[in-house]
């Protein structure tokens, strides 16, 4: 395969069977579930982050400083959209943020930061198989195993803010193309300036790291019973056992 086809079928499978897998567990009122996928993305975007985007962007970067640098600019840029409201990005239904926008916020705001942040994951996808095509697969996974849990919160928001089952499928469904439009936009734009690949995998970790600890491990705090802290802790090394294994796997 080429690495524009990697990026077109990593894009449609990131958004489409994220939105598909959120549904089945949404649709069916299967809301205990929601945790357990909060604690394996957790491991998933770590694992990921550590254990290959890192890696890869030193390898590829003027230096280590340099690209530690660029994490440490991200992980404030995101910390101040968020504050600014523009990336808002709770990855399950009982979030302060989401207890609040059940109240009051549209269904159009809510398929607005989701297609913006669609587009964004499409182009650190792009950026990840630009990079080295194993890469590219364990960052696409990652994508997966993260937005999952924030598709069933969106659902169980857009079906009380009136929308039926289908039109919040549909809707999610239209909201996750943008992925593809991102990757593909990317994948144009940046093989022309490959020096700038290091930069946007830099700023993939960052998102990933910022959305692990600033937004995802907060949740699991309120659950504090040891039965629930031994499953956070089993699913999260699953997580990072999963994204290990899969890079063992593509690169043999």
């Amino acid at each position: 395969m080429t690495t524009l086809s990697w990026i077109i079928a990593a894009s449609l499978a990131g958004g489409i069977l994220s939105v598909l897998c959120a549904a089945l567990f949404a649709l069916n009122a299967r809301a205990h579930w929601v945790g357990s996928l909060v604690s394996y993305a957790i491991g998933a975007l770590l694992g990921a982050v550590f254990l290959d985007i890192l890696p890869e962007a030193m390898e590829t970067g003027s230096s280590a400083a340099a690209v530690s640098g660029t994490v440490l600019a991200g992980i404030l840029l995101f910390f101040t959209l968020e504050k600014l409201l523009l990336w808002r990005h709770c990855h399950h239904s009982g979030c302060e943020v989401h207890e609040c926008n059940e109240h009051g916020r549209s269904g159009t705001m809510i398929m607005i930061g989701d297609t913006f942040h669609n587009f964004v994951d499409g182009v650190i996808i792009a950026a990840a198989f630009l990079a080295d095509t194993q890469l590219g697969i364990v960052t696409a996974l990652a994508v997966i195993a993260h937005e999952i849990p924030q598709e069933v919160g969106d659902f169980l928001i857009l079906m009380h803010s009136g929308y039926s089952k289908a039109q919040a499928l549909r809707v999610n469904l239209l909201s996750s193309l943008a992925m593809l439009v991102g990757g593909v936009l990317a994948y144009f734009a940046l093989q022309s300036v490959q020096s700038v690949v290091p930069v946007l995998l830099a700023l993939a970790a960052s998102n990933m790291i910022y959305v692990a600890v600033a937004d995802l491990i907060p949740g699991l705090h309120k659950r504090t019973q040891l039965r629930d802290t031994v499953q956070q802790v089993a699913l999260i090394a699953l997580g990072v056992g999963s994204i290990f294994l899969i890079g063992v796997l593509v690169h043999e």
